[in-house]
């Protein structure tokens, strides 16, 4: 059944039973004139990055990490070499602030190393410690299992559909809030 918007009418949305649905169905019996298809879209996304974030990763909290301790980590190994904080705060889409905290605390926990720079002492070069290596490269078979577990619930072709249009999403949001930015 479609509404007169191109998107699947109410009863249709709200047959799926999740949260969203009925919230856009909520949503639609206020303001039926509007177009709430992308609610559908966004609130699934979210709700679904909320449901995976309060699982919160069990491997890394077993092993006393947060999700953006382990970006971090995990950016040092799969580049293969050393980082200034700049660079990680790039790679993992973080604040400086932000990663100035953890770096802290993963230096403390013997993960990461500081190195100075011969030339401007206010540039820190950070690599990770052999407890550090180790620690990724243990975690990270077991982090993946975890995911693709999460992920069961769709079929392998039904990832790899979203798995497509998720990228093609972010591609496009990421060049146009780009463009945004400049």
């Amino acid at each position: 059944m479609t509404a007169t918007n191109g998107r699947p009418a109410a009863g249709g949305d709200a047959a799926r039973g999740d949260t969203v649905a009925a919230v856009v169905q909520q949503w639609r019996a206020v303001h039926p004139e509007l177009d709430t298809g992308p609610m559908e879209i966004i609130g699934r996304i979210n709700r679904c990055a909320a449901l995976l974030q309060q699982a919160e990763d069990a491997p890394l909290r077993r092993a006393g990490l947060s999700r953006h301790a382990f970006d971090l980590l995990g950016a040092l190994r799969r580049t293969g070499h050393e980082l200034t904080p700049s660079e990680l705060a790039r790679e993992t889409f973080s604040s400086g602030a932000a990663v100035t905290k953890r770096l802290k605390q993963l230096t403390e926990r013997g993960l990461l190393e500081r190195r100075g720079d011969t030339r401007d002492r206010r540039v820190a070069h950070l690599r990770l410690t052999d407890a550090g290596r180790a620690l990724v490269d243990g975690i990270l078979p077991e982090q993946l299992a975890y995911e693709a577990a999460a992920l069961s619930v769709l079929a392998p072709e039904g990832q790899g559909e979203l798995a497509g249009l998720l990228a093609e999403l972010l591609t496009r949001l990421e060049g146009r809030m780009g463009a945004l930015h400049a």
